[in-house]
């Protein structure tokens, strides 16, 4: 909530303005580094990797009150050495030097000092700050140490009005540049794209200190200066020393980091006897097809063989071992666990025990889970029971090193209803009328404020008719989608081959012991583009519930109920659900799919499975043909009868993505790479 720069918008304006390289430096974090690397490099900008660091006053390990206020340090990588030091340095900084704000000192900007480019910063860094203070030969002196700590050091120069000792600061740095020989920069303190949008600013700082505008004593920016500027502007403000200028020019030609986003970087694991991991993954597959198969047929074995070889050839033996290794343990802990998702596809998974639903005989297809044509790793979404779920994090903890795991961060954004409640708050409005209004945006996940709009007639005419009104939704829209806060995913787990801070600035977690597991600065996304594994570990209540139940019935009813031989053909629990029985049945519950189980009177599982996947993101609109359909209201139509072999189960409703799949065969001609990628847009809405 410090800056309202959005990286499109950011990259966009950069291009408008005839420049070629851009650099972001937040404060003390990382965290959008790989989405703003990702950008700009479509966009043929050279992104310049850089960080607003604190730095303790004295040690790092100090927490004293003058290490409330650290000085500031603009820190940029120069090369790939210099982004390995720069995340290295954020992390320890997080890790070791937090107290209030992540601190780095003296000891940490010397050992991690290679490839890095130093600028003296903003009025709030060390040698602005002694200059202010009138000691001089002191400032020297620290400007001297960071000249001969790294190789690259520059007095940086600003120019925005209102800012306390500024005028002073400047003239001092250019004495200091004169009498030390060292380098100056001219760089501009950026918080939002355009000069227009400095009023909003001044809202997004308001919700951050929770003040409002009337408030004459809170934290604000004095001008309206503190957007990003175009060179003709820079260059007319520092016209009386131009060097300030080219060395801006000469950074950004100095700074070449390329982030590798082609090359997995899976943990490797341990294979008896360092077998090759291909070798092991395979022997276990047939040793556990023959295990759970009676009477392997030439089918099982043809099936088995294509996933072994994709597996080779995309080089994700390791990964199946890993989650292999993982599942092993939970069910020799008897820790409840269940598989999710596409996974479900795979004989391979299903041999290995992770699964244990065989796809062959309910025709579910690999390739939705991982195929040749698809560059991306696959998801293995694991539930454990929820209040054994920190055991399995410490087994993969133990397994991997500390230092090779960490949970994943997630940002929460300023959603619809937030954003008017927090402009609203800064505005000082009323708080009844300004809930009156957050109250008419429907709650739907992920609405708008202009969809919210263009639904509700009584939001839309106020907005109309009401300047104040008007004023606070014209701010929250432009608000809406800022990131508000970070926090853990509730699910995500990263494990990596190498130390995590080589590729991931790390920090604590933001619940948790002192001692708990780190956290990555890089959300999903991020971490999916460096190829690092990423995996879904999510606690679950109901698989808590299930194994409570389990042992209540094995103590009081002296039998030992087994979840996997439990009949799926059980006609008592399909009148259950007929009946509306559905209280505390998974994905069951809930008066609209209650009724519609109502309706449908399943007789069996495929009925279940059906009505879920219809519910829960399904095409909800064709529920009542599929009901009337199964119970002949109906006669069943197919718009075409190579479709008929495809939805015969389904009453020719399209229900499940795998039939995607197999239409888009069927009529295109799609290989099966192809028709995943159908699915795929299709799925996530992608025109």
């Amino acid at each position: 909530l410090d800056g309202l720069s959005r990286l499109d918008s950011l990259l966009e304006q950069t291009k408008n303005l005839g420049m070629h390289s851009i650099g972001i430096t937040d404060h003390g974090g990382l965290y959008g580094a790989i989405h703003f690397y990702r950008k700009a490099i479509e966009l043929g900008i050279k992104p310049i990797i850089g960080c607003e660091m604190y730095v303790a006053r004295k040690s790092r390990f100090d927490k004293i009150p003058s290490e409330k206020s650290p000085y500031h340090l603009t820190v940029i990588a120069k090369n790939n050495k210099g982004y390995s030091n720069l995340v290295q340095l954020v992390s320890l900084a997080n890790l070791e030097g937090f107290y209030y704000k992540p601190r780095v000192d003296r000891e940490l900007l010397t050992k991690h000092s290679e490839g890095l480019i130093i600028l003296s910063g903003c009025p709030s860094g060390e040698v602005p700050e002694l200059i202010s203070q009138g000691n001089i030969e002191e400032a020297k002196e620290t400007a001297n140490w960071y000249k001969t700590t790294f190789d690259d050091y520059y007095l940086e120069l600003m120019n925005h009005d209102h800012v306390d000792d500024l005028p002073v600061i400047n003239s001092g740095l250019i004495n200091i540049h004169k009498e030390l020989d060292l380098p100056v920069v001219a760089t501009n303190d950026s918080h939002y794209v355009k000069q227009e949008d400095a009023e909003y600013q001044d809202l997004l700082v308001c919700i951050h200190t929770n003040t409002n505008v009337n408030d004459n004593g809170r934290l604000r920016m004095e001008d309206n200066s503190y957007y990003l500027k175009s060179p003709q502007e820079m260059t007319e403000l520092f016209k009386d020393i131009p060097e300030a200028i080219s060395n801006t020019m000469k950074i950004a030609n100095d700074c070449n980091v390329t982030i590798d986003l082609d090359t997995p970087q899976l943990p490797k694991f341990k294979t008896p006897n360092n077998i090759p991991a291909e070798q092991y993954l395979s022997e276990l597959c047939w040793e556990g097809l023959k295990n759970r198969i009676n009477n392997i047929t030439q089918i099982e074995e043809d099936r088995l063989k294509k996933e072994l070889d994709v597996i080779t050839q995309t080089r994700y033996a390791d990964y199946f071992l890993v989650v292999w290794d993982i599942t092993h343990f939970a069910n020799e802990s008897d820790i409840k666990i269940a598989v999710r998702g596409s996974a479900a596809g795979s004989l391979v998974l299903y041999s290995l025990g992770v699964t244990n639903i065989n796809p062959l005989e309910y025709n579910i297809v690999f390739e939705r889970f991982l195929n040749i044509e698809r560059k991306e790793m696959p998801d293995i979404d694991m539930d454990f029971q929820d209040d054994r779920r920190s055991e399995v994090i410490d087994y993969v903890v133990n397994k991997y090193g500390k230092d090779h795991v960490a949970q994943i961060i997630t940002f929460g954004t300023m959603g619809a209803r937030a954003s008017i409640r927090d402009v609203g708050r800064a505005l000082a409005i009323p708080y009844s009328e300004v809930d009156r209004i957050a109250k008419l945006i429907p709650t739907r996940l992920n609405i708008t404020i202009d969809e919210a709009i263009s639904e509700m007639a009584e939001l839309k005419e106020i907005v109309e008719t009401d300047q104040d009104v008007s004023n606070i939704v014209k701010s929250a829209t432009y608000l809406e989608g800022t990131i508000r806060h970070s926090s853990t995913h509730a699910a995500g787990v990263v494990i990596s081959e190498n130390p995590l801070n080589e590729y991931v600035p790390l920090q604590k977690p933001t619940k948790g012991e002192e001692d708990s597991v780190s956290m990555t600065q890089y959300d999903m996304d991020s971490l999916s583009a460096l190829g690092l594994l990423k995996m879904d570990f999510l606690g679950l209540i109901n698989l808590t519930i299930l194994s409570k139940t389990m042992e209540l019935v094995n103590t009081n009813q002296n039998t030992k109920l087994d979840l996997d031989s439990i009949p799926l053909d059980d006609m008592k629990t399909f009148e259950l659900l007929s009946n509306g029985e559905t209280s505390g049945v998974f994905q069951l519950e809930g008066s609209g799919m209650t009724r519609y189980i109502k309706d449908l009177k399943p007789n069996s599982l495929m009925d279940v499975a059906a009505m879920i996947a219809l519910y829960r993101p399904g095409p909800m609109e064709h529920i009542d043909t599929f009901i009337k359909a199964k119970h002949g209201q109906i006669e069943v139509k197919y718009l075409h009868e190579i479709l008929k072999s495809i939805l015969e189960e389904t009453y020719g409703v399209i229900v499940y993505q795998d039939q995607v799949f197999f239409i888009a065969q069927s009529f295109a001609g799609y290989s099966m790479g192809e028709a995943d990628i159908l699915r795929k847009a299709m799925g996530k809405k992608i025109p």
